[in-house]
């Protein structure tokens, strides 16, 4: 069953000026493991951060950090919850997140769909 749908498109070149001007946003939106990225693959994981959100319905209270895209080498990447995301995402009734990224021309997209039972 089909809990909720996400999309979300960031333009790289804006989300750099952004993160730029408030370094701090990259510690508030993102875990160790993410930070060292390139600004690409941090503005799709942002879109995905988005993507879950509007999946569970855009929940008060859900923590950036709390909703993190891990990629093993040679695997699709995915979305792990915790903290708050988690507890938002059981609440909701989701047991699995499926997750689409892509980067072109300056556009970072991101698409989730949350899996029930």
């Amino acid at each position: 069953m089909i809990v909720g749908v996400g999309i979300d498109v960031v333009d790289i070149a804006r989300f750099v000026r952004q993160v730029q001007r408030t370094p701090r946003l990259l510690d508030r939106l993102f875990g160790d493991g993410e930070r060292g990225l390139p600004a690409e693959s941090l503005a799709a994981r942002f879109a995905a951060k988005e993507a879950v959100a509007k999946s569970l319905g855009a929940p008060v209270g859900l923590v950036w950090r709390d909703v993190v895209v891990e990629r093993e080498d040679g695997h699709r990447p995915e979305i792990v919850v915790r903290g708050s995301a988690e507890r938002i995402a059981r609440e909701a009734g989701v047991q699995r997140f499926h997750l689409s990224l892509s980067h072109d021309a300056g556009i970072a997209t991101a698409m989730v769909v949350a899996e029930g039972p």
